[in-house]
């Protein structure tokens, strides 16, 4: 993935029990507009096909395995169709922030109805510069920009892209 290790020797942590989302939807039709709860888009968005398995730029471990995400770090107002996500980097100097960020956010735009409002956070006290990245992740523009890049774009989609474990 990248050469120069920031964090050499992370500490890998167990995944949680994957769960059927599908038990929990209450509706076969696809075309309905349904309410989504909490737990239902929490589960959604940390299940395998969202955000939970995005694998780390740096290591090859997934976000989960890190404890950069967890299922309490999703937060969702369906009513005002909101999701924000707050991760937490591995260390304080992390270098890889913003790429996360940035993979957390393609990957909920790709996953999500395009009438959530996504909203990236770094967790308060986590990263040496904490604000500017959240600022960053967060601005229509820089992320634009960013996805003008083929080599974010390429390193976002490998960080993205399944691992058959």
């Amino acid at each position: 993935m990248v050469s120069g290790l920031i964090n050499e020797n992370p500490i890998v942590y167990e995944i949680k029990e994957r769960r059927d989302v599908r038990a929990y939807s209450s509706n076969t039709d696809e075309l309905s507009v349904d309410a989504i709860d909490q737990l239902e888009v929490k589960l959604n968005i940390c299940s395998a096909h969202h955000i939970r398995d995005i694998k780390d730029p740096e290591h090859p471990y997934s976000l989960e395995q890190l404890k950069v995400l967890t299922e309490d770090s999703v937060e969702v107002d369906d009513t005002k169709s909101r999701v924000r996500v707050t991760f937490t980097p591995t260390v304080e100097h992390c270098s890889m922030a913003t790429i996360i960020g940035l993979c957390v956010r393609v990957k909920l735009m790709r996953s999500l109805p395009s009438r959530y409002k996504i909203d990236i956070r770094v967790a308060p006290g986590t990263h040496a510069t904490e604000a500017a990245v959240t600022k960053q992740l967060n601005d229509k523009e820089r992320v634009a920009a960013a996805l003008e890049n083929p080599n974010l774009v390429e390193m976002v989609d490998e960080c993205l892209s399944p691992s058959f474990e």
